[in-house]
């Protein structure tokens, strides 16, 4: 049996029947609509077609990390089972949930100094911070150990890219991401804002596209400028959509026309409540191994 256990927040974006097969434990941010506080679970308090109807309707959403007492909670029960632990955070310039795991580790030291608590910024969101947990779960489960896990991310994490893309402003507007005028006349004229995650793991707009074919295909041009040895590639590619499955259907149909060598198809999941949340619907976001961000 393994003496380590691999965690992340619930913010990878995958799926619980994922992560329960992958032996991952997460731990849960939440979302608040109007009065109603819901676990961000994978859509089992609450499913993406709900959470998007809501907000459509009016109702605000809030979305709150995950604590330090939630994390000292979740942490005790491996630590109690003799475990160590290397646990995977959302980007912390995203989120400050990175400073709250490293504040329960310390916190914990005193009471399990013989565990190790490791704690791992990975720079990354949605499931691209999920396809980091899953490929170190792939090399876990090839037999390496917790200090090899932990020196390959500290390595090898700003290889990871994150492209997005929405076709919808509404909530990039609401949110203050895009002026109200340029959100505005950008939906009047189907502008496709063309995103990324930099270096420091913040999110960051990077051309304006106008619809939503050329959109995807400038999405296919970033993988194919940047993945792992290009069309060549032979890694996973996962991506997260918003309430749009169609349009990341039509991504996905492409990357595989373009990249013969995939390990296996490209795998779409549901956006989770937390980024589904600041997002709202409309956004398709790919991810897959590539050269280091730089910018």
């Amino acid at each position: 049996m393994s003496d380590f256990v691999l965690t992340c927040c619930s913010t990878v974006d995958l799926t619980n029947e994922y992560l329960k097969e992958r032996n991952i434990p997460y731990v849960s941010f939440h979302v608040q609509l109007g009065e109603d506080t819901y676990a961000d679970d994978m859509g089992q308090s609450i499913s993406q077609e709900e959470l998007f109807r809501r907000m459509l309707d009016g109702e605000d959403a809030k979305t709150s990390q995950v604590t330090v007492q939630q994390y000292i909670d979740f942490f005790k029960g491996f630590l109690d089972e003799g475990k160590d632990i290397l646990h995977l955070c959302l980007s912390s310039g995203l989120s400050g949930t990175y400073n709250s795991a490293c504040v329960a580790a310390e916190d914990l030291k005193e009471e399990y100094p013989d565990r190790k608590i490791y704690t791992i910024d990975t720079l990354a969101a949605s499931s691209g911070f999920g396809l980091i947990v899953d490929t170190l779960a792939d090399m876990r489960d090839n037999g390496a150990d917790i200090e090899e896990l932990k020196s390959w991310i500290d390595i090898n994490k700003k290889r990871m890219h994150h492209w997005f893309f929405t076709t919808d402003l509404t909530f990039f507007i609401k949110g203050g991401r895009v002026s109200k005028t340029s959100g505005l006349v950008g939906n009047l004229l189907g502008i496709c804002p063309l995103l990324n995650v930099d270096m420091e793991g913040k999110l960051i707009p990077r051309e304006k596209v106008r619809g939503k074919k050329k959109v995807i295909k400038r999405t296919l041009d970033r993988m194919i400028e940047h993945a792992e040895n290009g069309t060549d590639y032979s890694g996973k590619c996962f991506i997260s959509q918003a309430g749009c499955y169609d349009d990341a259907k039509a991504l996905a149909d492409k990357i595989e026309e373009t990249f013969p060598n995939l390990n296996g198809k490209v795998e779409i999941f549901p956006i989770g409540a937390t980024i589904g949340g600041h997002t709202g619907p409309g956004t398709v976001a790919l991810f897959f191994w590539g050269d280091e961000r730089v910018d």
